[in-house]
């Protein structure tokens, strides 16, 4: 054991003197320091030509202050202004709340379309494995909009008769006996207040189309895919 302990001993001691005269040689015979090195150029050093530009200036503050007005705060905006696809089932509820038949098997009705667009329309393959689509395809966007024209009859028709388009006892027509677009009727279509614009650019579709009833049919159409397609 004292022999183990004296090898050992020699070896730490050995090591220690090794490292002194390594360390005295290193350097220039007139300082016991070595110099600070400089960084190496080019390396993980910061410099104008490897970081990134950054503004001059910040933005002004009211921009800020008016665009958060207008958008709301981050933590809000960044959830109403995103545009995920509107999921299968819920094309169906709104369809039915608003007077489509879902029942039909006619080739042209809105329900028979939308009922045999399920994978068209991006819904879950469970057989598959596969979970519903989020993202709004042209395929999908193109079949959305094709059903929003074939249910626009029905829409018009069942709108009086809807409990969802009835404030009190005032049920909403889409169209007054003038053929004009009512605000009570397209905010019962798109589910937000409406506009004057949208009951100027809903009367200019039903004016501007080859006849007033493919005008109605387009205006419901164009207004719903807007609402629900964010296009």
């Amino acid at each position: 054991m004292k022999r183990h302990l004296n090898i050992l001993f020699t070896i730490f001691v050995a090591a220690v003197i090794s490292a002194c005269v390594i360390g005295g040689e290193s350097g220039d015979g007139d300082d016991d320091t070595d110099p600070v090195a400089e960084p190496p150029s080019g390396g993980a050093s910061g410099g104008d030509d490897n970081t990134f530009d950054h503004p001059d200036s910040m933005p002004d503050i009211w921009d800020l202050i008016d665009r958060m007005a207008d958008e709301g705060p981050p933590e809000y905006s960044s959830r109403v202004h995103s545009c995920p696809k509107m999921r299968y089932e819920t094309i169906g509820r709104l369809l039915e709340s608003r007077g489509v038949d879902l029942t039909t098997v006619g080739e042209t009705q809105a329900g028979f379309m939308y009922t045999s667009s399920d994978q068209g329309l991006g819904a879950p393959n469970y057989g598959a494995r596969s979970r519903e689509n989020l993202e709004l395809t042209t395929a999908s966007a193109s079949k959305l909009f094709d059903i929003f024209v074939q249910a626009a009859p029905e829409i018009i028709a069942n709108m009086p008769t809807r409990a969802e388009c009835t404030v009190g006892e005032a049920a909403a027509r889409m169209f007054n006996d003038s053929d004009q677009c009512t605000a009570d009727g397209i905010t019962c279509l798109i589910g937000i207040p409406a506009t004057g614009g949208h009951i100027e650019l809903c009367n200019e579709m039903v004016t501007r189309a080859t006849t007033i009833e493919t005008g109605k049919n387009i205006a419901v159409a164009a207004l719903l895919s807007a609402a629900h397609t964010c296009e």
